[in-house]
């Protein structure tokens, strides 16, 4: 739940696929290398996922400027509904934002997804960054699912 002090950005995302697919693609490692923080510039070094709640992530894309590691910690795990977990980049920043996937699967098959990234307030001037980045990577789980 959203606190006075934090930030939200909202993305929505229409897929073809059913929610089962998308929920698992989340924490499938062949999957997630593909499109979890994963760049056009890069390659992805290290992908480990420990899915079970309590569990983590660590996904390593190696860019031209230097390697970025992403971590985070599973905190719900309600398949094929709904997937919370904290998520951070620890070189930039000691905190993690809070992020909710929520999927509601839709009567042609396909389902909608809505990702909620919860920031400190500390990061709202990259709110819009923020957007525009867990967009891109909707849209990239949506290829690697194709």
């Amino acid at each position: 739940m959203k606190s006075e002090e934090h930030i939200e950005v909202i993305i929505h995302h229409r897929f073809q696929q059913p929610a089962e697919r998308v929920f698992d693609a989340w924490l499938d490692v062949r999957l997630a290398r593909q499109f979890l923080f994963s760049t056009d510039t890069g390659e992805m070094v290290r992908c480990d996922i420990d899915a079970r709640v309590g569990g983590w992530f660590v996904l390593t894309d190696r860019r031209p400027e230097g390697d970025v590691e992403h971590t985070g910690e599973y905190l719900v795990i309600d398949r094929p509904r709904r997937l919370v977990f904290t998520f951070g980049i620890p070189a930039a920043s000691p905190t993690f934002d809070i992020v909710t996937i929520e999927i509601t699967p839709e009567i042609d098959g396909g389902c909608t997804l809505q990702l909620t990234a919860e920031m400190k307030p500390e990061w709202k001037d990259y709110a819009d960054r923020a957007r525009e980045g867990w967009g891109k990577i909707l849209a990239s789980l949506e290829s690697a699912l194709a």
